[in-house]
């Protein structure tokens, strides 16, 4: 099928997967800067707390980015809804309405950030990396 064959929809479905995709792109980059900062700081001898504090600062930018993929991921399930029933009139190219009408207040908005900081796929590498940073910091227990 070809892009001027879709309707308005199915275009629009197209780019939100592709920006989808994108933004999982930046999350990887996200957490590869974080692993080439860890070195880095770990190199020069950073304190741990300073290492975690930029290990967490990364941690909510990609938190951030996640909030705004799920909430695309959001429409495009809806629109996923829509074509499959064939009920698709007046629904197309609505994604900026919807998106400030289902948007939370800033504790409702922080909250999102911070639920989605803490899913596994986001706070795994960020975690290990700041246990790493303390013991380094800290050494071996002593026995």
């Amino acid at each position: 099928m070809s892009v001027t064959t879709l309707n308005g929809l199915e275009q629009e479905w197209m780019v939100l997967q592709n920006n989808i995709e994108a933004l999982e792109r930046s999350c990887l980059w996200i957490k590869l800067s974080a692993f080439a900062l860890f070195v880095v700081t770990a190199m020069f001898s950073f304190s741990a707390w300073m290492i975690a504090g930029l290990l967490a600062s990364l941690c909510l930018q990609e938190a951030i980015v996640r909030t705004s993929q799920a909430r695309l991921g959001i429409r495009i399930v809806r629109i996923e809804s829509h074509l499959q029933s064939q009920d698709a009139c007046g629904l197309s190219f609505q994604l900026h309405t919807e998106w400030q009408n289902d948007r939370p207040g800033w504790a409702g908005l922080l909250m999102d950030y911070l639920t989605q900081a803490l899913r596994p796929t986001v706070a795994f590498p960020y975690a290990v990396l700041m246990a790493f940073s303390f013991a380094l910091t800290w050494g071996p227990p002593p026995y």
